[in-house]
Parts: C-alpha cells; sequence; structure tokens
C-alpha cells in the first residue's frame, strides 16, 4: 500500500544563507543578546514560527554565522602560511586576505569583535578561544621571523606590532562597505604602504 504521507521538504541552502545573513546584519547592529527571533524574521520579511523550519534558535544562527567566517578565514590564512613565502610578503598577503574576509563577511567580522569576549565562556563558542591563538601564533611567528631574518627592525616590540597591526585591520569593519570606491585589495595596498614603510629594513 502506497505510503501518501509527505516528507517535508529540505530547507533550501540559498533561503539560509539568505537567512543567516539578514541575521548578522541584526546581530552586527544591535547585539546578539538584544536581539531576538522576532527581530530576525521581521528583518527578513516571515513570521518567527517559520524562521524556526530553518533554525532551532538564535545561537544556532549565531554558531553558523560565526564559525562559517572563521573556517573560511583559515582556508585564506592557511594556504598563506603553506606558501612558505618571506615574512614580508606573508605579512602583505595576510593583510590583503584579511581585508577580503571583511569584504565577504563584514557583519560577521562585527560581531566576532562585539561579542567573542563573552561567547567564549560558552562551551559551543570555544573554538573562538581556539582561533584567537591559532591567530596570534601566525602573526607572531612571522613578525618573529622578519626580525630574525633582518627583514624587520630589530628593535620592534613584536606583541604591540602585532596588537597595532590586527586592529588597524580589523577596526575597518566598523566602516567598511562593499562595493565601495576600492576594492579589499587596493585597501589593503593602501595599509600596507602606510604599516610596513614604518617596520621594514630600509632597502629591503
Amino acid at each position: 500500500m502506497p505510503n501518501n504521507k509527505k516528507t517535508p521538504a529540505t530547507p533550501a541552502p540559498e533561503r539560509r544563507r539568505q537567512l543567516l545573513a539578514t541575521a548578522a546584519e541584526v546581530f552586527a547592529a544591535e547585539g546578539y543578546n538584544a536581539t531576538t527571533v522576532r527581530r530576525i524574521a521581521d528583518a527578513a520579511g516571515m513570521l518567527a514560527g517559520s524562521l524556526y523550519y530553518h533554525f532551532d534558535s538564535k545561537e544556532s544562527m549565531l554558531d553558523e554565522i560565526l564559525s562559517g567566517f572563521l573556517d573560511e578565514l583559515w582556508e585564506g590564512y592557511d594556504a598563506v602560511l603553506a606558501a612558505a613565502l618571506g615574512p614580508r610578503e606573508t605579512i602583505e598577503a595576510l593583510v590583503t586576505e584579511s581585508f577580503r574576509e571583511i569584504d565577504r563577511h563584514r557583519a560577521a567580522v562585527a560581531i566576532y569583535q562585539k561579542e567573542s569576549k563573552h561567547l567564549v565562556a560558552h562551551e559551543r563558542f570555544r573554538y573562538l578561544a581556539d582561533s584567537q591563538v591559532k591567530f596570534e601564533k601566525a602573526w607572531l611567528g612571522t613578525l618573529e621571523r622578519g626580525v630574525a631574518d633582518g627583514v624587520f627592525r630589530d628593535d620592534l616590540d613584536i606583541r604591540l606590532t602585532y596588537r597595532f597591526v590586527r586592529d588597524t585591520v580589523w577596526v575597518a569593519a566598523s566602516w567598511y562597505r562593499p562595493g565601495g570606491l576600492h576594492s579589499p585589495e587596493e585597501i589593503a595596498r593602501q595599509y600596507l604602504s602606510m604599516v610596513l614603510e614604518g617596520i621594514a629594513v630600509r632597502g629591503r
């Protein structure tokens, strides 16, 4: 006897991406704690109950937004680090990749900057702390290698330099808008020209 009971359709991946993009913008603008599922649903033009068809909670949405951003960031960073470039070229490539990620995930970057310190206390988001440790290791290691190789000034405070470069790059998420006058690569070149002329040994 045929089974006429219909199986619920799987939510379309493109629709999920659209809803996550909407949620990311709302989280970035209003803060995670202040944002309700109803608020996200309103922004997406749907009922709150319909949003639960795609996601079981706003926490799940936040998790998917942040993990997706970090997975893509590390895909790019790992490719740079595996290329065995010189220290200066590695810094240039990491900065450029960072601006590309801001272009692709501006809202996620803003959320990460605002919320990560509080989120790491929750087991579900402990990967944020792990990523931060890995991030520091990549940048500090490259700067240390540059000093040891005579590419960067030997009087640099490595950790202070790392914090300066990190903050100078990632704060761009607060003002950058995709589709503006300058591409991520052009902005990266401008930043690098200002930063590297301050830390590179002349003539190298």
